[in-house]
């Protein structure tokens, strides 16, 4: 069983119930109930940054890094009273840092203290202001190498419900590889606790241009057709896991109405699913399904990226 060595938990200052690191928490104390020998570590970390010391000109440059050092040893203690507050025997470190891009400052860190999982909690996204300015939560899921779990207001409730969600109609070994890797981590956390893991794939429709330009294609044999292929696709894999095959959804649709459908049916607490890390014109025109149920979802969601992701921000 892969168990998490080292959690970044996202701090965020706007708000006083802190979500994320309850969740590390309660997520660290049933690993070590199962597994006491386990030591894992939750670093507790918050990126800070006032344009205003930056631009303070009259001041020297080593007046500048001194003002900054204050702040950051400002919210080090703010930061440090908060995780005593919280009176847990969970050893928990706290790192501030200066940065004015808050999703840079946490994949670097990720990526130079190994981290193996990310929590933050997450809120509603305006989908016209994301295409323009994309949200520190998209641009996590897209550059993040490790699994990033994003957080809402939902318990995780024993013999609750954790949805897959799966690509299982294709034969590619990077979908394969993700689909595995997706539902190992499913059954991690369900073992972890208490819940039962539900599989989810979605196939494409008819395509309409083809329906309207050859007259003969038969919509219906079409449909039918990619049913079997995704549904047998499904059963295989669902034995595989030993996962119940009433616990599996076959369904037509987009995979982000699909999932969250699919959710809402069983009451998920936890959706897992792949992302593939789209950047650029793509992303912003296009959008990963991981983002788009981000916002559809009243439950959390925990991102993955293909073995051998490399992300951008690692060169």
């Amino acid at each position: 069983m892969d168990i998490y060595q080292s959690i970044l938990v996202v701090i965020d200052p706007s708000n006083e119930d802190q979500k994320a690191l309850k969740r590390a928490i309660e997520l660290v104390s049933k690993i070590q109930t199962l597994l006491p020998e386990k030591h894992i570590k939750i670093t507790a970390f918050f990126s800070i940054f006032d344009f205003s010391y930056e631009m303070t000109t009259i001041l020297s440059s080593d007046d500048r890094d001194s003002m900054r050092e204050l702040v950051i040893k400002e919210k080090q203690q703010w930061l440090n009273d908060l995780i005593d507050d919280l009176n847990v025997d969970i050893k928990i470190h706290s790192k501030v840092v200066w940065n004015n891009r808050p999703y840079e400052a946490i994949v670097k860190q990720v990526i130079g203290h190994n981290h193996d999982l990310v929590i933050k909690g997450t809120h509603h996204h305006d989908k016209f202001k994301s295409v323009v300015f994309t949200p520190t939560d998209w641009h996590i899921l897209r550059k993040c190498p490790c699994p990033v779990l994003l957080v809402k207001d939902h318990a995780w409730p024993k013999q609750g419900n954790i949805l897959a969600a799966l690509n299982v109609g294709s034969d590619e070994a990077e979908h394969l590889s993700l689909n595995n890797r997706i539902t190992e981590q499913a059954k991690n956390i369900a073992q972890l606790i208490t819940a039962n893991v539900h599989l989810v794939n979605s196939y494409p429709g008819t395509p309409v241009n083809i329906a309207i330009e050859i007259p003969e294609f038969d919509a219906s044999e079409y449909n039918h057709a990619m049913h079997e292929h995704h549904q047998k696709a499904m059963i295989v894999h669902a034995n595989n896991f030993n996962i119940p095959l009433a616990n599996t959804y076959v369904e037509e649709g987009l995979p982000e109405a699909v999932i969250e459908e699919t959710a809402l049916k069983i009451d998920a607490e936890l959706v897992v699913l792949g992302t593939v890390g789209r950047t650029g014109i793509s992303a912003a025109l296009i959008g990963n399904t991981a983002e788009q149920v981000i916002d559809l979802l009243n439950c959390d969601v925990l991102a993955l990226k293909p073995d051998g992701y490399v992300s951008p921000l690692a060169e």
